[in-house]
């Protein structure tokens, strides 16, 4: 009888220490030491930017934005008029792609702390195009001019996005207009505020 009681006893020990292991380990997983933040802590040092302002630009803004101005074209030669227009749902499902690829890279272009260029690399075209530390100086001390310009690409990539969803070519074509004069603002100002051209 004794030894039926020791047994049932070691076995109620082993019961409760398996669930007393369970426990632990399921609190440990609910209970990380390290909460996630929540959207209002995130802060700068959460960032880790590592492409620059130019590489986005060219690995991201100009591929997604190039199809939507090159879906809408007439073009006229010797053999006639050729007209390209976005005709299939595929064409339509493509250009909505690239403009939420559009919309969402004004997000990018607004991290504190990405750089303009690499050292190595010039951001200079043409004789009226600053060198990087001059960009980057510029953004500084107007940066919430350059937020704004951000914003201003996000809102008509939007308008995009409205116009491929309503499949008009009409308007499409118009939007591709606005999303050109907010590239050039934002170049204008602080890519070559000393360009003199003539604007229209």
């Amino acid at each position: 009888m004794k030894k039926m009681q020791r047994k049932w006893g070691f076995i109620a020990t082993l019961a409760l220490l398996v669930a007393t292991s369970a426990c632990t380990r399921q609190a440990e997983v609910a209970a990380p030491s390290e909460s996630p933040k929540s959207a209002a802590e995130v802060k700068v040092a959460d960032f880790k930017p590592t492409a620059t302002l130019q590489e986005i630009m060219l690995s991201v803004i100009d591929p997604n934005i190039d199809p939507i101005w090159n879906s809408i074209s007439t073009v006229s030669t010797a053999e006639g008029i050729t007209e390209v227009r976005p005709e299939t749902d595929e064409d339509w499902e493509k250009l909505r792609n690239h403009a939420i690829t559009l919309r969402e890279v004004a997000n990018l272009l607004v991290i504190p702390g990405r750089k303009v260029a690499h050292p190595e690399v010039s951001t200079s075209t043409h004789h009226t195009e600053l060198h990087a530390e001059a960009i980057e100086a510029l953004i500084a001390a107007q940066w919430p001019v350059f937020v704004q310009r951000a914003h201003a690409l996000q809102d008509a990539a939007g308008l995009a996005i409205s116009a491929i969803d309503e499949k008009n070519v009409d308007r499409l074509e118009e939007v591709g207009g606005i999303i050109e004069h907010t590239c050039e603002s934002c170049h204008s100002q602080f890519w070559y505020p000393d360009d003199k051209r003539p604007t229209n």
